[in-house]
């Protein structure tokens, strides 16, 4: 199936027809049972991938088998000093390495990222090594990854690439089960704490998603790869520099709708002062309307876009 998928990817060209509005400057959907590319959007371009990359940074962990119960301390030289991102993991705290892959993942947590990269064998430059081996075992020939966050403007791939990442990590149980948890409670230091996935399509009615990653910084945009299934089809979806956080769900929607013959839907910012009085540091809601057909009868939807944050 792998070979499949490096197939068709490889014959895609950008001349590719994609059949409903698309937000995302970069964009590819794949079919795995057909290894057709359904829908192909600027798939070849090489951009920053912000925390999509925390996908890899998973494979190359669980590649290297190592004990998943040992206790790890969250150091000082976790903490961001690229982009400052806040995180919920303070500096002191002991969690096992399941528990920071876990919060890597499905929370996007970038000091548990950094955490697993440290405590890696031969530690930072052990890892980039072992990433770039996994890359080249994947033929991932126009991806970069230089640290294990995504914050970084240098981690760079293609949709193209992802899409190949993502059939990779399917196969590995425990990042379809995470990346598909709706949250957990986890003990930081005696004190237990909710945390959620930044993905809120994950648990939505409707949606059978098999695995998922969101990610966010200001040069990658917003981003998301799923993996996923809808009228008995299986699809791998790599989405790539939506402006905001609505628009980048808006796609997914679409591209759910694109699989069941539904009409597409569309994004359409709500008045800036309706917004900007509701919610403060946020910005505004979106209403998603139907493409086609007029008023009477379209069904709209109301969704808030929530506070950007470099670590999604």
């Amino acid at each position: 199936m792998f070979k499949k998928t490096l197939m068709a990817l490889l014959l895609s060209t950008a001349a590719s027809a994609f059949a409903v509005p698309l937000s995302s400057q970069h964009a590819l959907v794949f079919e795995e049972d057909s290894g057709t590319v359904l829908l192909e959007k600027n798939a070849h371009d090489v951009v920053p991938i912000a925390s999509i990359t925390k996908v890899m940074t998973a494979m190359a962990v669980l590649d290297a088998r190592l004990d998943m119960n040992e206790l790890i301390t969250i150091d000082q030289s976790d903490v961001d000093t690229l982009k400052h991102s806040s995180s919920r993991v303070p500096v002191g705290t002991v969690l096992t390495r399941k528990a920071l892959l876990e919060l890597a993942l499905m929370s996007s947590d970038n000091r548990a990222a950094a955490a697993l990269a440290r405590t890696f064998p031969g530690s930072h430059a052990g890892f980039v090594a072992a990433v770039k081996e996994k890359l080249n075992a994947l033929d991932m020939r126009n991806t970069v990854i230089e640290e294990p966050t995504g914050l970084s403007p240098h981690n760079r791939s293609t949709a193209a690439d992802l899409v190949k990442m993502v059939t990779a990590a399917s196969h590995y149980p425990e990042i379809g089960q995470i990346t598909t948890e709706t949250g957990d409670l986890l003990d930081m230091n005696g004190r237990m704490v909710q945390y959620h996935n930044t993905n809120r399509l994950v648990g939505r009615d409707g949606w059978d998603i098999l695995l998922s990653k969101t990610g966010f910084t200001r040069e990658a945009g917003r981003c998301l790869v799923m993996r996923f299934q809808a009228a008995g089809k299986r699809v791998i979806v790599v989405l790539l520099n939506a402006k905001e956080g609505a628009a980048r769900m808006v796609d997914a929607e679409n591209v759910q709708r694109l699989l069941t013959g539904e009409p597409p839907l569309v994004a359409r910012a709500a008045a800036p002062r309706a917004t900007s009085r509701k919610v403060r540091g946020q910005q505004g809601s979106v209403m998603l309307v139907k493409a086609k057909g007029g008023n009477s009868g379209n069904k709209a939807i109301s969704a808030k876009t929530r506070k950007k944050r470099p670590t999604m």
